[in-house]
């Protein structure tokens, strides 16, 4: 202050306290709370951001589609569903998917996905023809899903199998469509 020689670092207010040293210790409580406040307000952007990589998928499970005796005498596609149990969340969904059970090039028994790799539509067996063919672009494939003509870019999706006591079993998976490439998505 002008004159007076008054130190404003000597200044206290209340029982011997500097004012500064004060200020100085209610800045840092300001600083470690914001700081606290925003640690907690990132957590949730923060599962959000890593949610994709982090998150728990349906279990894929195996369904039976049949004994092995059943398709022994395959000289055409069989078609057959399986149920898909899907969790989401708290709500389970259980679905039926078309699976066409064929023999491949060399004899062994596929089984085929019915969604056609183009868009995504239920591709049927045309026994008149001996082809599949797509109701919504006109793709054509062979009896073992070999892509023929049309639109798609690849052929009928193969799904694993395998046998467990006699019968023939089935994991059901979606894929990408309007790729060359079979990529499995869910």
């Amino acid at each position: 202050m002008c004159g007076f020689g008054v130190d404003s670092e000597k200044i206290t207010q209340g029982p011997g306290v500097p004012l500064q040293k004060r200020r100085s210790f209610l800045g840092a409580l300001l600083g470690v709370g914001s700081a606290f406040v925003g640690a907690l307000l990132s957590v949730p952007l923060t599962r959000f951001a890593l949610f994709p990589i982090l998150r728990r998928t349906t279990e894929l499970k195996s369904s039976p589609v049949g004994t092995l005796d059943e398709f022994s005498t395959l000289n055409e596609p069989v078609l057959r569903t399986v149920q898909i149990e899907q969790v989401d969340g708290w709500r389970k969904a259980v679905s039926e998917k078309a699976v066409y059970i064929t023999k491949d090039q060399r004899g062994q028994l596929c089984v085929l996905s019915s969604i056609c790799p183009h868009l995504g539509c239920t591709v049927p067996w045309n026994k008149e023809k001996n082809r599949f063919i797509c109701p919504c672009h006109q793709a054509t494939y062979m009896s073992d899903g070999t892509r023929v003509s049309g639109p798609s870019l690849r052929g009928m999706d193969t799904l694993e199998t395998s046998v467990q006591d006699g019968q023939l079993m089935v994991r059901f998976q979606y894929f990408r469509q309007l790729v060359a490439d079979k990529e499995v998505i869910g």
